[in-house]
């Protein structure tokens, strides 16, 4: 297993965290009998105290029936007097996982996804992987094929310098398009992780442009530069991905939008603050008024230019600043091509 980052500064752990440490702790520590409590604790980003909180709940846990020769045992005098770590009775936790069907085509997706943001070397055991999951899924691997997996991600150049970046835990000099913006900039960034949202790969890295953590669109990165300086430790906690991506940045601007009826499919499609009906052109039923979180300005932009207008904005403003405009640069192109002077508006 390789280091991880270290908590940030104030050492939360949420449960689901916990929980993924416990489940990989098992196996690690079955791989490495003896090892230090310090050493462990720098393997998963932790403190030794929190990791010393983690072997107390292990130790409590084991096959059904809970009997004293169904518990996992680790030698908490060792841990305390010598700061070292001997598990035994966890044999049956080495057993080959035994897939459903089913559970094998939710991997399937999931992998075609992953491929999806991997570099050439990556994607070679990716594929392996897949390969021996859709054997697994059998017939119902077919079900995979009619899923459409398709991730707007960088150009393979780049996304092979991300990755390498992230293994070797080293800086990025990146070009990045800005398309809120319509500029193009240069940032360094230390990567801090690759992640899939509603059809986009991103990366979140520290960026020194912005003193900041950001999220930056894959496809829009134009270049990438491997520095050779390694990254900086920084006291930030990534947002939790488990629940999905609009949950995780509650911190996001609240946008409110009246809807026609046209356009209420948005209010289904994307995760909603809040929904409520409301009366749509000429007093026709089916419109919405809806609030939602985003984070990125340039999807906001889009959405609204897909809308067209089936969408208002209405908080907060300024928001659609740069849709309007877009659809003004669209307007005065078509007029050149048309040989018009003027477009209505």
């Amino acid at each position: 297993m390789s280091p991880a980052r270290a908590e940030p500064a104030g050492g939360g752990s949420t449960a689901q965290d916990q929980v993924r440490r416990l489940l990989t702790l098992v196996p690690y520590l079955r791989e490495h009998d003896g090892v230090t409590l310090t050493e462990a604790a720098e393997s998963f980003g932790v403190t030794p105290q929190r990791l010393r909180e983690d072997l107390n709940v292990l130790w409590m846990c084991g096959l059904p029936g809970l009997s004293p020769g169904d518990l996992i045992e680790i030698d908490m005098d060792a841990v305390d007097g010598e700061g070292v770590i001997h598990l035994t009775n966890a044999d049956y936790l080495t057993r080959p996982l035994r897939l459903t069907a089913d559970e094998a085509l939710a991997l399937v997706l999931a992998l075609r996804t992953v491929r999806e943001v991997t570099g050439k070397g990556e994607r070679q055991a990716v594929d392996r992987a897949l390969a021996k999951l859709e054997a697994v899924a059998g017939d119902r691997a077919r079900a995979a094929d009619q899923a459409d997996v398709n991730v707007a991600a960088a150009a393979e150049d780049v996304q092979a310098t991300v990755n390498q970046a992230l293994r070797e835990h080293r800086r990025l000099h990146l070009v990045y398009d800005v398309a809120s913006r319509a500029e193009t900039t240069r940032r360094d960034v230390d990567p801090l992780r690759v992640f899939v949202a509603d059809g986009y790969g991103y990366l979140d890295a520290w960026c020194y442009l912005a003193g900041g953590l950001r999220s930056f669109r894959l496809d829009r990165i134009a270049a990438a530069e491997l520095l050779d300086i390694p990254v900086a430790e920084h006291d930030v906690e990534l947002p939790d991905l488990s629940a999905g991506w609009f949950t995780a940045l509650r911190d996001a601007d609240l946008v409110t939008l009246a809807l026609d009826p046209s356009a209420a499919w948005v209010a289904e499609y994307y995760p909603m603050e809040s929904v409520t009906p409301a009366e749509g052109p000429a007093g026709e039923t089916g419109a919405l008024k809806v609030s939602l979180r985003v984070s990125d300005p340039a999807w906001l932009r889009d959405l609204l230019l897909r809308l067209g207008g089936g969408a208002r904005l209405l908080a907060p403003s300024g928001a659609g600043d740069s849709a309007a405009e877009a659809a003004r640069e669209a307007l005065d192109q078509y007029a050149a091509l048309a040989g018009l002077d003027t477009v209505d508006r």
